[in-house]
């Protein structure tokens, strides 16, 4: 695998602001679209977007790109727009399936502002109200001209909602749980009918108490435990890997993808080793070790593998010693929701290094210092980035992981 910095170096394509995307999930929790969450208060972000193809390339081939059942798919972004930016910029004439322009709820809502959405509505764009507030008049002459409205639960208190819902039901809006951040929240929200939801419910365990690691998972562990071993030997691994032929098929399968663009193809555990070195079956003994068994949802899968990869580029970037342990601890980091197992108890069950054990317990170190950052670039809080990189590095790393994801979920869908 090529270098980090030469993979990943900002050139025509460096969008020149900080972007993540946060995903809007259906009812059966997969993926309906995208919201992008950037720095750039001032609407010049979006206004770019009429005269920079290559921006426009970069957010409908990358940013709205998803692997679904084996075939890349583009969902819509959610793109949000200041009443400053409606009022005093046209808006670029972007395709209508691809984006959702979402109004925000702190904007002015006076007689021009509700013109220009009237006017944006009748052009064929699909429009989203943020940040709802049912006391508040302003949000009234909207409700009957937008097609997504957005509900922020936590303000709004989940016991007021069903009262909110009601008199909202005459004006047939698609509507959107947002800041839901448990499991529970979103049984309750899904009971009340909303549509879509957003939040970070999918990245919090329901640990199952004295729960313990069962199934090909244990074999998983078995091949990672004589992976870490130093005397470890091509034919050690493979006599593991034996005792489930399937899985070692499927490992196999997705090895020789496009995932690595190999030009021979590796008819055996040992031969992969041979070729490719050790660290790099580690790599995707663990990244079996993360995949669902078809209990949870696949966007949990593709945000560790993209999280794991953002930690690999950042270790490499920065100089950090053993960049594929980086890479394994952004993969592991969310391996206690997929297993419903608490870290600190998973980490009992998984041999791995303690430093590498204390990042994700506790997100101590060297690889709890990345671990933080890529989830604080994940989330959208730039402000808490400690720039251990120039800034157009992060999203640029970002994106390849995105890239770098759907690719290899591509694989494991067919795989499976």
């Amino acid at each position: 695998m090529a270098t980090a910095g030469k993979e990943i170096e900002p050139g025509a394509e460096d969008l020149q602001v900080l972007m993540a995307r946060q995903p809007i999930y259906t009812k059966s929790q997969d993926v309906a679209a995208f919201e992008l969450l950037f720095r750039d208060p001032n609407g010049n972000f979006v206004e770019g977007l009429a005269d920079k193809d290559a921006t426009l390339g970069v957010l409908l081939g990358t940013y709205s790109s998803i692997s679904k059942g084996g075939e890349v798919q583009s969902l819509p972004c959610f793109l949000k727009v200041t009443d400053s930016f409606l009022l005093d910029h046209d808006m670029p004439d972007l395709p209508r399936n691809s984006f959702v322009i979402e109004i925000l709820g702190h904007s002015k809502f006076t007689p021009a502002l509700i013109d220009r959405v009237k006017s944006l509505a009748e052009q064929g764009y699909r429009l989203a109200l943020a940040d709802y507030d049912p006391l508040d008049e302003r949000f009234a002459p909207l409700l009957n001209i937008v097609h997504v409205l957005k509900i922020d639960i936590q303000k709004l208190g989940l016991d007021n909602l069903p009262g909110i819902l009601q008199k909202l039901r005459p004006y047939q809006l698609e509507l959107l749980a947002d800041k839901v951040e448990t499991k529970e929240e979103f049984r309750l929200c899904l009971e009340m009918g909303f549509e879509l939801y957003m939040g970070y419910f999918l990245s919090k365990p329901e640990p199952v108490k004295g729960k313990k690691i069962s199934g090909n998972k244990v074999l998983l562990i078995q091949l990672l435990a004589e992976l870490q071993r130093p005397n470890a030997t091509a034919q050690s691994v493979e006599q593991i890997a034996l005792n489930d032929p399937a899985l070692t098929y499927r490992i196999l399968r997705v090895v020789n993808s496009a995932a690595f663009n190999l030009r021979r193809e590796i008819t055996s555990l040992s031969h992969a080793i041979a070729l490719l070195g050790m660290d790099q079956i580690r790599r995707w003994v663990m990244l079996f070790l993360a995949n669902s068994d078809g209990n949870k949802p696949d966007d949990l899968t593709r945000n560790m593998l993209q999280r794991g990869r953002m930690c690999e580029l950042i270790a490499e970037m920065t100089g950090r010693d053993e960049a594929i342990n980086h890479f394994i601890v952004g993969l592991l980091s969310q391996l206690d929701v997929m297993l419903d197992i608490e870290m600190s108890e998973l980490m009992s069950q998984v041999p791995l290094h303690q430093d590498m054990k204390a990042a994700l317990i506790k997100r101590e170190g060297s690889y709890g210092q990345i671990l933080q950052e890529v989830e604080h670039y994940e989330h959208g809080e730039f402000e808490h980035l400690q720039r251990l990189l120039d800034r157009h590095f992060y999203e640029v790393a970002y994106r390849h992981s995105i890239s770098w994801a759907t690719q290899v979920m591509q694989a494991l869908q067919e795989a499976a």
